[in-house]
C-alpha cells in the first residue's frame, strides 16, 4: 500500500521533474538502508561487498550496472504518475511476476504447476494481442516487466541480492543524485513555483525509502508464497491510484488488461489453494 500512496502522491510533486525527484530518494534512501542494516546487525553484508571489491575490482560494474537498472525503475515510477503514463507501468508490474515465473522455470529450473502455466498462457495471449494491435506493448511496460527480471538475475549471480547489495547500488549513484539535486536547486524554478518542496521532496523520499526497505524486510521474513501472492497487491493498487489521479483504460486496451487481471486472478487463486493443502494437518 505504500507505493500505491507514492503512485497517489507524485503528481503533488509538480513541477519538480522526475530526475529531481529520484535524486531526493537516492539521497535520502541511502542513510535509511543504513539505518536498516544497524537495526537488524546486518551491516557486515555491506562491508563484506567491500572486501569483495578490493580482492576483484572489476566487481564494481555489474554493481554499477544494478545501480542502473534499478534507478531507471526508481526513475520511471516517478516519472509516469506526472505524465499520464501509471497505468502503463501498473500493467509492467502486473506482467512481472509471469515474466519471473517463465525466467525462473527457464533459467533456474523451476518447477510450475499447471495453473501457473495457465496464468502465463493466458497473459501470454493478452500480450500477443496488443502486439498485433499497436506492433508492440509501451516502453514503460516493458521496462518494468524486462528490466526487473535482468536487474534480479544479475544480483543473484553476482551474489549482491540483499539490503546490502541495494547500499551499494545507490551510493554508487548518490555523486549523480547530489549534482542533479544541486542544479535543480540552483535553477530554482520547481521551488518557486512549488514552495512546499522544501519539505515535500525529502518526506516524499523518505516516505520510499521506508517502504523499500519494508519490501526487502517482507520478502525475508513471510514465506516465498505469501509474499509472492502480495506481490500482485502492489498493482492492483497502482491501478487504481492511476485511476483515481485521472487517466483511464481506452476500449481497445480491455482485451489486454483483461487477460492479465484473469491471469493474476488464477495465480492468487491457486496460490491461495495451494497454501490452505498445506495448512491441513496431515491425516495420521
Amino acid at each position: 500500500m505504500s507505493f500505491a500512496g507514492v503512485y497517489f502522491v507524485t503528481p503533488m510533486l509538480a513541477p519538480m521533474p522526475a530526475e529531481s525527484i529520484w535524486s531526493v530518494r537516492n539521497l535520502i534512501t541511502i542513510p535509511i538502508i543504513v539505518l536498516a542494516l544497524l537495526a537488524t546487525r546486518q551491516l557486515p553484508i555491506a562491508t563484506e561487498i567491500g572486501t569483495r571489491i578490493r580482492r576483484r575490482p572489476l566487481l564494481l560494474l555489474p554493481i554499477l550496472a544494478c545501480g542502473l537498472l534499478v534507478a531507471a525503475q526508481l526513475w520511471v515510477f516517478t516519472w509516469a504518475p506526472l505524465h499520464g503514463r501509471g497505468l502503463q507501468v501498473a500493467l509492467g508490474y502486473f506482467l512481472l511476476p509471469l515474466v519471473l515465473v517463465v525466467i525462473g522455470r527457464f533459467l533456474y529450473r523451476d518447477r510450475l504447476v499447471w495453473w501457473q502455466w495457465l496464468a502465463a498462457g493466458i497473459a501470454a495471449v493478452g500480450v500477443v494481442f496488443e502486439i498485433v494491435r499497436v506492433g508492440g506493448l509501451s516502453w514503460e511496460t516493458l521496462l518494468v516487466a524486462l528490466g526487473y527480471p535482468v536487474y534480479f538475475v544479475l544480483r543473484r549471480t553476482i551474489g549482491t541480492a540483499h539490503l546490502g547489495g541495494m547500499l551499494w547500488e545507490f551510493g554508487m549513484l548518490a555523486p549523480v543524485a547530489l549534482v542533479l539535486i544541486v542544479l535543480e536547486v540552483a535553477r530554482g524554478d520547481a521551488f518557486a513555483a512549488n514552495p512546499a518542496l522544501w519539505w515535500a521532496a525529502p518526506v516524499f523520499a523518505g516516505w520510499t525509502g521506508v517502504a523499500l526497505v519494508l519490501y526487502i524486510a517482507a520478502s525475508r521474513m513471510l514465506t516465498l508464497s505469501l509474499f509472492g501472492l502480495l506481490s500482485y497487491l502492489e498493482p492492483a493498487l497502482l491501478m487504481v491510484s492511476a485511476l483515481l489521479i485521472g487517466e483511464t483504460i481506452a476500449r481497445n486496451e480491455l482485451v489486454l488488461y483483461g487477460a492479465v487481471w484473469i491471469a493474476v486472478l488464477v495465480i492468487v487463486g491457486g496460490g491461495i489453494a495451494q497454501l490452505v493443502r498445506r495448512g491441513r494437518p496431515r491425516p495420521v
